[in-house]
């Protein structure tokens, strides 16, 4: 079977973090504390990266020399460099899809395929992929078989882990190229978040419960860019409500949480819905990044005066100072030459509450 889901026009910003701008002075790449062997490392950088990102090169070719050189024990180095690697091939394994929406899948390794659960993320795999959207699952059985059996092999990606009584990856992308190993849960998660533009999960344990809390507190904090969070039960299901009474009557009745962090996903048990969820969300919101302390997020299309007259009298308490504007992209946006014909608009964020960041963008989306 052929691929269905096809790049988009626009390439799609693949830095989690929100597009924070780094400097190019080489001022912290730091030192081995031997002048000649950081200048030797520099030369080496600089010639490897014909100058492109050197200074980054240079840090991680210091970095290296201060750990194997430093109070590290052998296993600790050896988890830092597979670490990396890990990483590493990961980025690699996805960089030509780079153009593609994507989608987690998360979900128990326990359910079975007869049961409606593994029915209903079938169902709705099926309807991402149909909708635009390559899967990402942890390629095991279960809910994660599923995720790849509705998308299918063409369109999907499995981040499997290697344990001690999960030995293989599913049948649906077992032998794929974009199947990835990891040793570690860490590297695999930030797979997970990074090259995902929204996740879906359904029931499921511990592991179901780490990477949802995961995501919501990296959306929560700013540490990762917003996108929609779905908690998809089959029809009748009660799995996620239960969660919901949980988060209700303790996390918000408690004050631990916001009102509006209640914005950052949504529970239902209509696949349907939990595909128009995600699709909205990308209805006429792109991406943003930020530009100094500028919150720049790009739509598909200019937003009416209806929309921009919403935003100054609803959303002031997002402000850090100033107001609301549309405008063509910043200078500072020229390296994303691909994105230039997207619409901007631009305020100073105050970098928190980002429930209610996501409330914005939900009234971008009409």
């Amino acid at each position: 079977m052929s691929r269905r889901v096809k790049p988009t026009n626009i390439p799609q910003e693949r830095d989690f973090t929100g597009g924070m701008i780094h400097s190019q002075s080489c001022a912290f790449v730091g030192s081995t504390g031997e002048k000649k062997l950081d200048d030797r490392i520099s030369a080496l950088a600089n010639d490897i990266s014909g100058g492109k990102e050197n200074c980054l090169l240079a840090e991680m070719l210091i970095s290296a020399v201060r750990i194997s050189r430093g109070s590290v024990t052998e296993g600790d180095f050896k988890t830092m460099n597979r670490s990396l690697k890990e990483m590493r091939i990961a980025s690699e394994v996805f960089y030509p899809y780079r153009n593609c929406r994507k989608i987690s899948v998360f979900g128990s390794a326990r359910t079975d395929p007869e049961e409606p659960e593994y029915k209903a993320a079938v169902e709705f795999s099926r309807k991402m992929r149909d909708a635009g959207f390559m899967t990402i699952t942890g390629a095991g059985p279960g809910i994660m078989a599923a995720g790849n059996e509705g998308a299918g092999r063409e369109d999907s990606f499995g981040l499997n882990i290697n344990l001690p009584f999960e030995a293989a990856a599913n049948a649906f992308i077992s032998g794929d190229d974009k199947l990835i190993d990891f040793n570690f849960f860490f590297t695999r998660k930030l797979s997970f978040v990074k090259e995902s533009d929204a996740v879906a999960a359904f029931p499921g344990g511990f592991g179901t419960m780490d990477e949802i809390f995961e995501t919501l507190t990296l959306i929560q904090t700013g540490k990762a860019t917003i996108y929609p969070l779905v908690l998809v039960d089959a029809k009748g299901g009660k799995y996620w409500k239960f969660w919901q009474q949980f988060v209700v009557e303790h996390l918000s009745r408690l004050k631990l949480i916001s009102e509006h962090d209640f914005s950052l996903y949504k529970v239902t048990d209509d696949v349907d819905e939990a595909v128009e969820e995600v699709t909205r969300f990308y209805s006429n919101f792109h991406s943003y990044r930020y530009v100094g302390d500028m919150l720049v997020i790009r739509t598909q299309k200019k937003l009416k005066e209806s929309i921009m007259k919403k935003l100054r009298t609803d959303f002031t308490d997002v402000l850090k100072s100033g107001g609301f504007k549309q405008s063509g992209p910043l200078p500072a946006e020229s390296d994303e030459t691909d994105l230039a014909g997207l619409n901007r608009l631009i305020f100073r964020h105050r970098r928190r509450n980002f429930g209610r960041l996501r409330e914005l963008i939900d009234v971008l989306n009409g």
